[in-house]
């Protein structure tokens, strides 16, 4: 498991969520896997459950769905044409594997969780409606493996709840993720700037698990300091799926997972250093240099001295400390004026 490795590293965490968008054959479930790591994706996430412990048959208002992807849907049926059947499972597991990516999973309930140990899973997902499941995330904690957490919808107060549940099973192996609960998610409802502030009040690694459109989000989120990306994934949005419409192709995928190695060395270190590329620029600022001949005695003037390029004199600060003194030696036309000028 690379989680904390590519963490401790300064490299982002990249997690390819497939969800729902293998639209029930497992045959497109082995080639998102495929994808997502010839993509450069870290990890293969999927979700663990089925309709009946998720939800209840009813179609009662409070269960309706209304607007948005999956307006006109009871729960009980977008869960059901959602799952991803349980006995793929193992088998997505050593898909991922061989691939060289990691396999990641979000158990719904205590029976998920036990299917998932019988696997051997590594680590878990808690889903962001979940946070305020006290029981099943203090459950999945009990495993004492590492928990990566989306906190969309959650208070300070539910976020920090979550977490002591945790670590109630002493169980610190945290990672929140910055998460706006909405399909697709919109730009001016995303906050990213509160990355760095989740990080300063818990104390534990954040990054972003993203619904909106493209790889702005996550390239902003890198720029605040997210150490994971997760992002849905398909391939392709016309088979459909309940998450076709807020996942990106395979395409824009390893366009994101570039965007996103490129953030970190775009973003760099704090420091005024120069690198050794910039080292080489150096040559080309301007200094001191005789555009006359200048005779040993003679004095420098506007006339024979000028700050002009390449540097291959002082520095042009020294140009009216020099004005009006006299040549301590012979310059040629074209010579840069040497640093015993100024010793004297």
């Amino acid at each position: 498991m690379n989680l904390y490795n590519k963490i401790n590293s300064g490299e982002p965490y990249i997690i390819a969520e497939m969800s729902a968008n293998h639209c029930g054959d497992p045959a497109v479930a082995f080639r998102i896997i495929e994808e997502a790591a010839k993509a450069g994706a870290d990890c293969l996430k999927i979700q663990t459950y089925t309709a009946d412990t998720l939800t209840v048959n009813c179609s009662d208002e409070p269960y309706m769905i209304k607007g948005g992807l999956w307006d006109g849907y009871n729960y009980y049926r977008l869960y059901q044409e959602a799952m991803t059947p349980w006995e793929w499972q193992k088998d997505l597991k050593q898909k991922c594997e061989s691939e060289g990516m990691d396999f990641l999973s979000t158990p719904f309930d205590s029976t998920a969780v036990d299917f998932l140990e019988e696997l051997g899973v590594e680590f878990y997902k808690i889903a962001s409606y979940e946070l305020v499941d006290i029981p099943l995330i203090e459950y999945v904690a009990s495993k004492h493996k590492p928990i990566v957490m989306s906190v969309g919808m959650g208070s300070e107060e539910e976020i920090r709840e979550a977490l002591e549940a945790c670590y109630r099973q002493s169980n610190r192996q945290i990672v929140l993720l910055k998460c706006c609960s909405q399909y697709p998610a919109r730009y001016e409802d995303m906050n990213l700037s509160s990355i760095p502030r989740l990080r300063e009040l818990f104390n534990v690694p954040v990054g972003l698990s993203d619904h909106s459109p493209g790889s702005l989000g996550p390239v902003v989120a890198v720029a605040q300091g997210a150490v994971v990306i997760e992002k849905h994934v398909c391939l392709s949005r016309d088979m459909g799926g309940p998450d076709a419409g807020f996942s990106m192709e395979m395409e824009e995928f390893a366009q994101m997972v570039r965007d996103v190695r490129n953030t970190v060395k775009i973003l760099g270190k704090p420091t005024l250093e120069l690198t050794e590329n910039e080292k080489k620029g150096l040559c080309g600022r301007r200094s001191l240099v005789a555009v006359k001949e200048i005779r040993k005695g003679e004095i420098f003037t506007p006339e024979n001295l000028r700050s002009i390029r390449p540097a291959i004199g002082i520095k042009p600060k020294y140009y009216r400390e020099l004005l009006g003194k006299p040549a301590s030696r012979d310059y040629r036309f074209g010579q840069g004026i040497d640093a015993s000028e100024l010793e004297r």
